[in-house]
């Protein structure tokens, strides 16, 4: 009988263990996975993008690929947070390299100080440093950045330069929060 009973107790604590860890593994995914936001955050973000158009008709239409992430959040009555945005081109215009995104076009890299939100899509507002095209210091950026997983859109405006980025979201995922 006492067998029995030390089996049972086993199990029962070895059911409270499962469930635990079920129920601790549920919420942390919430938050690993992006599904919940604290109170704090705008918008976040990241992964792989195609600039619309490449390099435009100037530039003999190269694609470009860049890697954004980004992260903002309220900061009492303004916005913090950083912005980083690699775009690289191709090693060449036509052939075999043609397919290898290893040329260094621009870095940006950047400190959010303004977020604005309206409905799916942040406005994301600040200085940053920049090399390759448009490179300088404390140069003002802007980022709006819509909803989504691959297909939402987001663009790049930097005061260094005349035309914006237009960019198709390939891989990743962005996230806006409502105020």
């Amino acid at each position: 009988m006492s067998g029995r009973f030390r089996l049972t107790r086993r199990r029962a604590v070895l059911l409270l263990l499962a469930v635990g860890f079920v129920l601790a593994g549920s919420s942390s995914s919430r938050l690993v996975f992006g599904r919940e936001s604290d109170d704090r955050t705008i918008a976040r973000g990241g992964g792989t993008t195609i600039i619309a158009g490449g390099t435009g008709a100037s530039g003999g239409f190269i694609p470009v690929l860049t890697t954004v992430a980004f992260h903002a959040e309220r900061s009492g009555q303004g916005a913090t947070g950083t912005f980083d945005c690699l775009a690289l081109a191709p090693e060449a215009g036509t052939g075999s390299r043609s397919g290898q995104f290893t040329a260094n076009a621009m870095y940006v890299v950047g400190h959010i100080t303004k977020a604005t939100v309206n409905g799916d899509t942040a406005t994301l507002t600040g200085e940053a440093s920049i090399t390759g095209l448009g490179a300088g210091e404390n140069v003002p950026f802007k980022f709006v950045v819509q909803k989504g997983g691959p297909g939402a859109t987001s663009i790049l405006t930097v005061d260094s330069l005349s035309s914006p980025f237009n960019e198709v979201l390939l891989q990743g995922s962005y996230e806006v929060f409502p105020s």
